[in-house]
């Protein structure tokens, strides 16, 4: 287990990671994969990425970042602060969402698992690339209709 928070997306070739509060996409391995990363760990999120999941996800506790004082929903933490969700979450938090929260966290993590479609959507959100400063250590190439690949990039 490390301290640092580790960032979790889906990202399609042309960056978008987002449309109207859902996913562009439907890709059942990806979801799999997903639980597979966060299974047993805090997860970090913004409110409107707590609004999009379909219910609490077994397993993981959600810890929400917001700045509503007086927001709150039945098995979620509220957090107003970076610093405050690290905090309630411990070690090796996975960090799922939205773009502005895993542009917060980005500079404290050392660990970034994306899904990486190979294929361009139309979306509101956006990620960029990740710069010279991380390094690609795994990929597992996924065929299909989008084709993909789970790609692991550590800080250099």
């Amino acid at each position: 287990m490390s301290d640092a928070p580790f960032l979790v997306y889906a990202r399609a070739a042309n960056g978008v990671i987002g449309r109207d509060g859902t996913l562009p996409w439907h890709i059942p391995a990806d979801l799999k994969h997903f639980k597979a990363l966060t299974m047993g760990r805090p997860m970090i999120m913004g409110r409107k990425t707590f609004d999009s999941l379909p219910g609490l996800l077994p397993g993981r506790r959600h810890i929400v970042l917001t700045r509503q004082g007086d927001w709150q929903a039945r098995g979620a933490e509220r957090a107003a602060t970076a610093e405050e969700a690290l905090e309630i979450a411990g070690k090796d938090a996975a960090v799922i969402g939205g773009a502005d929260i895993f542009a917060l966290f980005m500079p404290l993590a050392t660990r970034v698992e994306i899904t990486q479609i190979h294929a361009d959507y139309e979306g509101d959100v956006v990620m960029p690339p990740l710069g010279p400063e991380w390094n690609l250590t795994a990929t597992q190439e996924h065929q299909g209709d989008p084709a993909f690949s789970f790609q692991t990039w550590v800080r250099a």
